[in-house]
C-alpha cells in the first residue's frame, strides 16, 4: 500500500458536504493526543497560579492517557502500520529494559529509579509511535492547528510577562519570590508562558515552529482560514521575539530561514514565483516585528552579549551536543542508572540538585546508560539519517518542505533538548515524534476542514 493510502473505503457524504474520502471525526485515540498536548502546555499554569499539589496529578494523568494510547494501538494491530519502526523500537526496548534490570542488580539502580528510567526512556516514544498509527486525519488536523491556537494564547501572555515586573504574581509562582525567578536582564524576565521555567516555554517554541510553518504554507479556503494562518505566524514572532531566551530566538529564526528556503527550493516551477512572494511576505512580516519590537531585541541582544561575556560560545554548543568535558571521564561501562540523571529521580533524593549527573542531554545520556548510551546516540544519529532520507523524498514527491521543516526539528529534539530528564521536552518529544510519522499517512498536509456547501 502507498504512503498516505486510505486504510478503508470512505463513507457517502453527507448531503452538502463536499466528499474528501477522510474521517472527519476525532478518533479515540486523537482526544487523547489532544489531551496530552493540552495538560503539557497547561500543567505549568497551573502549578505557577493555581496550586502546585496538582502537579504529580496532572502528570500522573497524561502519562496514563500515554499508556491508553500504546494500549489501544497494540490492541488494535494499528502498530503494524509501521512496522519498520516498532520492531526495531520493540528490539531497543527489550534492551534498555534488560539493562537497566542489569544495573538495579549490580547496585548502581533502584527499583523505584529503574521504573522513572523506563518512563523518559521509553514511555512517550512509544506514545508518539502509537499515536500515529491510531489517529486519523481529522485528529492529525485538529492537532496542528491546536498546536497553532495555543501560540496565540501564549503571545499575549509574553507581551504581559516581558513588560511585567520579576516579581509580578503573573512572572512568579504562588510559593516563590522574585529572587527565583529568571531574567534575561536586570529588570526584564526571560518569558515562560504557561510553563512553569523558561526551558518549557522555549522547547514549545521550536516544537510548534513548523507546525506554524506548515499552517502558514498550506492551501487555505477564505478568509478566516488565511487570518488563522498568519495571525500563528505573528504570534510565533511575537512569542520568540519576546521570549528572552537564546535557544528560542537561535531556533525561531533558523526555523524561518529553513521555511523560507524550503518554501521555493521545493515549489513546482509554476509555483515558483507565488513561492517567492509568500516567501518575501514572510520577510517583510518579520522584518515589521523586529521593527516595532525594537526593546524587545534589544533585550535579546544584551542577552547574547551578557553571556558571550561569561562563557564561549562554541564550547557551549559542543557541550549540549557532545556533552561536558567531564562527562567521558565520569562515565562508566554500565552506568548510573537508566532515570537518575532526570528531575524526577532528584525530586526523590534530598540532597541531590537538578540534574545532577550532567545538563545536557548527551551528557545524562552517557553518564546514565554507560555503554547502553553510547548506542543510544548512535541509534538516535542512524535515526535521523533515515529520516532525512524520507523526508527529502517526501519533500520532493509532494513539492512542500513542510516534511524538512519537521525533521529539523526532530534533530534539534533528539539531540539537544533534555528529553529523559525533564517532564516537559520528555512529552514534547513524543508529540513531535508523532506529528512527524503522521506526515507520512497523510502527506496532503491539509490542515483545514474540507469546505462546506451550503444544502440542497
Amino acid at each position: 500500500m502507498k504512503q498516505g493510502a486510505v486504510y478503508s473505503q470512505p463513507m457517502p457524504a453527507a448531503p452538502g458536504v463536499r466528499a474528501t474520502g477522510r474521517a472527519s471525526t476525532l478518533s479515540a485515540a486523537g482526544r487523547m493526543f489532544i489531551a496530552v498536548l493540552l495538560i503539557v502546555v497547561f500543567e505549568g499554569a497551573v502549578r505557577k497560579w493555581v496550586a502546585s499539589s496538582l502537579t504529580l496529578p496532572l502528570i500522573g494523568m497524561r502519562d496514563l492517557l500515554a499508556v491508553a494510547v500504546i494500549a489501544q494501538a497494540a490492541w488494535s494491530g494499528q502498530l503494524h502500520r509501521y512496522a519498520k519502526v516498532t520492531v526495531p523500537l520493540l528490539a531497543w526496548s527489550c534492551c534498555v529494559v534488560a539493562w537497566g534490570l542489569m544495573q538495579m542488580v549490580a547496585g548502581e539502580s533502584s527499583p523505584i529509579v529503574f521504573l522513572i528510567g523506563m518512563r523518559f526512556w521509553l514511555l512517550y516514544i512509544w506514545f508518539g509511535v502509537a499515536a500515529a498509527a491510531s489517529m486519523n486525519e481529522a485528529d492529525y488536523r485538529a492537532a496542528v492547528r491546536l498546536v497553532v491556537a495555543t501560540v496565540m494564547v501564549l503571545a499575549p501572555l509574553a507581551v504581559l510577562q516581558h513588560y511585567s515586573a520579576p516579581g509580578a504574581t503573573i512572572n512568579r509562582q504562588l510559593d516563590g519570590d522574585e529572587d527565583t525567578v529568571f531574567v534575561a536582564i536586570a529588570g526584564v524576565v526571560r518569558t515562560t508562558g504557561t510553563f512553569s521555567f523558561t526551558s518549557g516555554y522555549a522547547t514549545y517554541l521550536i516544537m510548534a515552529a513548523p507546525l506554524v510553518f506548515g499552517v502558514l504554507a498550506a492551501r487555505k479556503q477564505g478568509r478566516r482560514q488565511r487570518l488563522f494562518a498568519f495571525l500563528g505566524f505573528g504570534a510565533f514572532l511575537l512569542c520568540s521575539l519576546m521570549s528572552g531566551s537564546r535557544a528560542a530566538v537561535l531556533s525561531a529564526a533558523f526555523m524561518l530561514a529553513a521555511y523560507l528556503a524550503t518554501r521555493v527550493l521545493f515549489a513546482r516551477n509554476r509555483d515558483k514565483p507565488a513561492a517567492l512572494g509568500a516567501a518575501l511576505v514572510a520577510c517583510v512580516l518579520t522584518a515589521a516585528f523586529v521593527f516595532f519590537l525594537s526593546d524587545a531585541v534589544q533585550v535579546t541582544q544584551q542577552r547574547f552579549e551578557q553571556a558571550a561575556s561569561g562563557e564561549d560560545f562554541s564550547d557551549r554548543l559542543l557541550a549540549t551536543f557532545i556533552g561536558e568535558p567531564n562527562v567521558f571521564g565520569a562515565s562508566t561501562w554500565l552506568g548510573a542508572g537508566l532515570g537518575a540523571g532526570s528531575n524526577l529521580a532528584t525530586a526523590l533524593n534530598a540532597s541531590a540538585t537538578n540534574f545532577g549527573l550532567a545538563e545536557s542531554e548527551t551528557g545524562r545520556i552517557l553518564l546514565e546508560g554507560g555503554l547502553l548510551g553510547f548506542a543510544f546516540i548512535a541509534l538516535k544519529v542512524l535515526l535521523l539519517l533515515t529520516a532525512l532520507v524520507y523526508s527529502l523524498r517526501l519533500s520532493a514527491q509532494r513539492h512542500t518542505g513542510f516534511p524538512i521543516l519537521v525533521w529539523l526539528t526532530l534533530v534539534i529534539a533528539l539531540m539537544t533538548w533534555p528529553a529523559i530528564g525533564q517532564l516537559t521536552a520528555n512529552a514534547l518529544l513524543g508529540l513531535l515524534l508523532g506529528c512527524f510519522l503522521l506526515q507520512f499517512r497523510y502527506p496532503s498536509n491539509d490542515f483545514f476542514p474540507p469546505v462546506r456547501l451550503p444544502s440542497k
